[in-house]
């Protein structure tokens, strides 16, 4: 790769990255809500566990997968050439 490339300031690459953040946020956003929906589901309808048992680990799996997953990407700045990145 050329050393001296320098696109920084192209707003057609500034968008596309935006665009990108945009869609990794909402992936990780229908991860969670899967993971949250077949944990809750499945201990209700297949476990003894029932609805409050569904209930609770659901309740877990989302503040776990919020923490993890969701959270870390929504603090990263939008310029791929930002310090820290």
């Amino acid at each position: 790769m050329d050393a001296d490339f320098d696109d920084a300031n192209n707003p057609d690459l500034i968008a596309h990255e935006k665009t990108y953040h945009a869609f990794n946020v909402l992936l990780r956003w229908c991860m969670l809500g899967l993971a949250v929906a077949l944990t809750s589901l499945t201990l209700w309808f297949a476990t003894p566990a029932g609805f409050l048992g569904g209930l609770i680990a659901g309740a877990v799996v989302f503040a776990a997968g919020y923490w993890l997953l969701v959270r870390h990407e929504e603090k990263q700045p939008l310029n791929p050439w930002a310090p820290g990145r």
